[in-house]
């Protein structure tokens, strides 16, 4: 059974913020995959995060991609970008 994945980028990188977005996708039936943190030398604070997540997919499909990105407001935070699951392959 093939994997879907999803990537979302945290631009604000709180306990908040990536409490709403893991609960948020999980609660759609997403698993969480993982967290990168993005930092700079002038920082240790990370910048943002990019937050992936994976579920089965019943039989691969494979579709022309969508429109970009677009922003979107989850659960009251307008600094996560969602990506339509058909823009990665």
């Amino acid at each position: 059974m093939a994997l879907r994945y999803k990537f979302i980028e945290l631009s604000i990188v709180t306990d908040e913020t990536i409490e709403v977005a893991v609960n948020h996708w999980v609660a759609q039936g997403w698993q969480l995959d993982g967290i990168r943190f993005v930092t700079s030398e002038r920082s240790k604070r990370p910048a943002m995060a990019f937050v992936s997540f994976t579920c089965a997919a019943a039989e691969p499909t494979r579709t022309e991609p969508t429109e970009p990105a677009e922003r979107a407001t989850v659960a009251g935070s307008p600094h996560v970008l969602v990506a339509d699951d058909n823009d990665v392959d």
